[in-house]
């Protein structure tokens, strides 16, 4: 059984690595990187399940409470999201350092942490978006 796991979108959720490097901030459902940039969104698909989204629309993994982003090893693509959310303005006042990151768990050989396994998630465009002309 897991543990009761919600973000208070008040307050600021921060986003670790397995490391426990900050690697970003949950504010209002939107996600901002430590210089403030926007740079994703999380939807509560599920009670208490967040997944979390770049700017394009794709799905990278889900949040668990401990900060990380993760995803089975062995999962498929979804679609991109076709309706966005309007890109926020960067936060004011905007955390500017972390608190000290929780101890992680082992994840087991099935999932994986998005942000180790691949750090530059965020910032490059999907190979699923259409090219010009292709839509």
């Amino acid at each position: 059984m897991s543990r009761r796991f919600t973000i208070d979108p008040s307050k600021p959720f921060f986003i670790y690595d397995t490391p426990g490097d900050w690697q970003g901030v949950v504010l209002n459902n939107f996600i901002f990187d430590p210089r403030g940039d926007y740079i994703g969104f999380i939807i509560e698909e599920k009670p208490e399940m967040y997944d979390v989204y770049t700017t394009s629309g794709e799905w990278i993994g889900s949040l668990i409470p401990d900060g990380r982003i993760v995803r089975k090893r062995t999962s498929d693509r979804r679609p991109l999201l076709k309706k966005l959310p309007p890109k926020p303005a960067k936060p004011n006042p905007f955390p500017s350092r972390a608190p000290l990151p929780p101890q992680t768990a082992d994840l087991g050989f099935d999932r994986i942490d998005v942000l180790e396994w691949d750090p530059e998630v965020f910032k490059r465009l999907s190979d699923l978006i259409p090219d010009a002309g292709e839509e």
